[in-house]
């Protein structure tokens, strides 16, 4: 097998080939175009060398196991994944189109960045990280590479999970020793050992350490002879703060080191407040962030108006904070994660009915009062419910009334249902366009699009029932 070659068409002219986008040791990324929706999109598979291996089959199987974890992650920073398409023996990878640049060639041409510029970045990505835990699994190659600058944006994504593995905590565990010199922990260079969230950790603070000082850190098993230099060495404008910060996470024995991301990210951010978002007025000007520690940080108002934030079950602060500055994308990624966290479900990724029937009131309650003062009542899971109900629908789900449901809120085009990435999060969606629950009812690869109806019919009902 070879390389695909530009015009190329594959999936009997569905789609035709670009150009060849990045590979390494692993795959290779194509840009194309896709003739259903005249889009660019980005198909992955593994690269020639791969192909000629005798456990090819072997590879393949484990290359579209990456993509079933890949889509269940809905995350706005975790590079999105539409499908699995087999071209003549060859699987391939559906993804998003990222247009920007990865963060080495804007280092490479920017030089140092400022603190608060790579903290942003590195926010975002921890963010990322935190979701791809939840699923049980590790990226396991954190570098400035496999991270992508939308252009015109700031917002970074995470992307290539080719050396992405499951791991359980406490147990010793066989991986593949593939790693990127730098980045990589020292727990890497061996095949067996105790792999955790502390790993990209290390990656993670690597990372942050190249963005602010334009120098890769010398290999973890250099480190028994010699010691890392600090990166205020290299760059004074460092805070201690972030210094220090910086080394603690790249500890060099994993027992030793901060063991979460979330655990890291709170150490190596202002203490005050998380990083800036768009400026509007906030009511509460140092909102405390979900879980950040509570030193330094004024205690967070237990309501906003008559909606309660603090419930028996979580802490909606956060989610509060991003719907007052009109964040539309983080707000709906939060909502998933809540929702999620609530019902006990962040490890699946995905409610079902049978937790959508449960799931507390005042939870509920809460998080649609949230969503209906910020957007005017414009957006809300009772303005979606009473939108459902007007078209006529009830818990049973009924084909045709879940697909008027989705013309009507912004979710179907055309007679087609949009992706993630099409979902507009900004007030000029439709009534109802938001919360997009795909993030809730993503359980299984493919028949999303039923499982949606029948999520939303089962909430509309929950909704009823809790009298919201």
């Amino acid at each position: 097998m070879q390389y695909w070659q530009p015009n190329q068409t594959i999936k009997n002219g569905r789609f035709i080939i670009q150009k060849i986008l990045g590979g390494g040791g692993y795959g290779v990324t194509y840009s194309a175009i896709d003739n259903n929706t005249n889009k660019i999109i980005a198909i992955k598979t593994l690269n020639p060398m791969q192909q000629s291996q005798p456990d090819f089959e072997e590879e393949q199987e484990k290359f579209v196991n990456e993509a079933l974890r890949l889509r269940g992650c809905t995350h706005p920073h975790i590079v999105q994944v539409y499908e699995m398409i087999r071209e003549v023996g060859l699987w391939g990878m559906v993804m998003e189109y990222i247009e920007g640049q990865d963060l080495a060639v804007y280092i490479d041409r920017r030089g140092q960045l400022p603190e608060d510029e790579a903290l942003r970045y590195i926010d975002q990505v921890g963010q990322a990280l935190e979701d791809v835990h939840k699923q049980g699994f590790l990226h396991r190659d954190i570098k400035p590479n496999n991270i992508l600058l939308r252009r015109g944006t700031q917002e970074a994504v995470l992307i290539d999970f080719g050396l992405a593995r499951e791991f359980n905590l406490g147990k010793t565990g066989s991986m593949t020793n593939a790693k990127t010199e730098g980045y990589a922990p020292i727990e890497q260079y061996e095949r067996r050992g105790n792999f955790a969230p502390c790993t990209d950790v290390y990656a993670l603070a690597a990372t942050l350490y190249t963005l602010l000082t334009a120098e890769v850190p010398i290999p973890a098993n250099f480190r028994k002879y010699a010691q890392l230099p600090p990166p205020k060495q290299f760059n004074s404008q460092i805070s201690d703060r972030v210094n220090e910060a910086i080394l603690l996470g790249m500890t060099l024995e994993p027992q030793d080191r901060v063991q979460t991301v979330r655990e890291w990210v709170e150490l190596v951010l202002p203490r005050k407040v998380n990083l800036p978002i768009p400026q509007a007025p906030i009511s509460n000007p140092q909102p405390k962030i979900q879980n950040q520690p509570s030193k330094n940080i004024a205690t967070p108002p237990k309501s906003d108006g008559e909606i309660k934030l603090i419930t028996a079950k979580m802490d909606y602060t956060r989610l509060r904070d991003l719907l007052a500055v009109r964040t539309w994308k983080q707000a709906d990624e939060e909502t998933r994660r809540v929702m999620l966290a609530v019902a006990g479900r962040e490890k699946e990724g995905w409610l079902d009915v049978e937790h959508i029937d449960i799931f507390p009131c005042e939870d509920l309650r809460t998080i649609d009062q949230l969503w209906v003062k910020y957007s005017n009542g414009h957006f809300g899971f009772s303005v979606q419910k009473r939108i459902y109900q007007s078209l006529g629908g009830t818990r049973q789900y009924d084909e045709k009334i879940w697909q008027a449901f989705g013309d009507r809120v912004g979710w179907r085009k055309g007679g087609k249902w949009l992706y993630h990435h099409d979902i507009t999060f900004d007030l000029r969606a439709p009534q109802g366009h938001l919360p997009e629950e795909s993030g809730l009812w993503l359980g299984g690869w493919g028949g999303w699009v039923i499982s949606g109806g029948v999520v939303v019919s089962s909430l509309a009902s929950r909704l009823v029932k809790c009298n919201i």
